[in-house]
């Protein structure tokens, strides 16, 4: 799924809630070296907060474990991979429903809905027991408008 060439970053980091606004800025700042607009980078940055936010609260339930951040830059895409070895998902479409959630006393159920909306590729690979892989992928809207 990723493409080769390009520039890339990888990450690893604990499962700490305080690395989430870490991750979303570190992204947005590797995204900024294509054209995307502000507004744009404001979505990557929402839907990495949403990705790595799924990780430290759905994916290890309150246990530390290791999220892995890889972003890579081609001509005129930005490709983001967010990965952790927590507990998976049961059912991937039912967690892609807007509005279903684990805790739907705390949650609102909308972090894959957003994340869905604002990239313009989302893949899941997700193994109850093994974790979670979250393939994302946006062009600028200029690359998009010249495709």
């Amino acid at each position: 799924m990723m493409a080769t060439g390009g520039n890339m970053v990888v990450m690893r980091f604990p499962s700490k809630a305080a690395n989430i606004g870490f991750a979303r800025t570190a992204a947005a700042l590797f995204a900024s070296q294509l054209e995307f607009t502000l507004d744009e980078l404001d979505e990557i940055k929402i839907a990495v907060s949403e990705a790595v936010s799924n990780a430290v609260i759905h994916g290890y339930k309150g246990r530390e474990g290791e999220i892995s951040l890889t972003c890579r830059l081609t001509d005129e895409r930005l490709e983001i991979t967010v990965t952790d070895e927590g507990c998976g998902i049961a059912d991937v479409d039912q967690a892609l429903e807007p509005a279903f959630t684990t805790e739907p006393e705390e949650r609102m159920g909308l972090g894959l809905v957003f994340v869905r909306e604002y990239m313009d590729e989302l893949v899941i690979d997700s193994k109850p027991g093994k974790g979670t892989t979250l393939f994302m992928s946006k062009s600028p809207i200029q690359a998009r408008v010249r495709s």
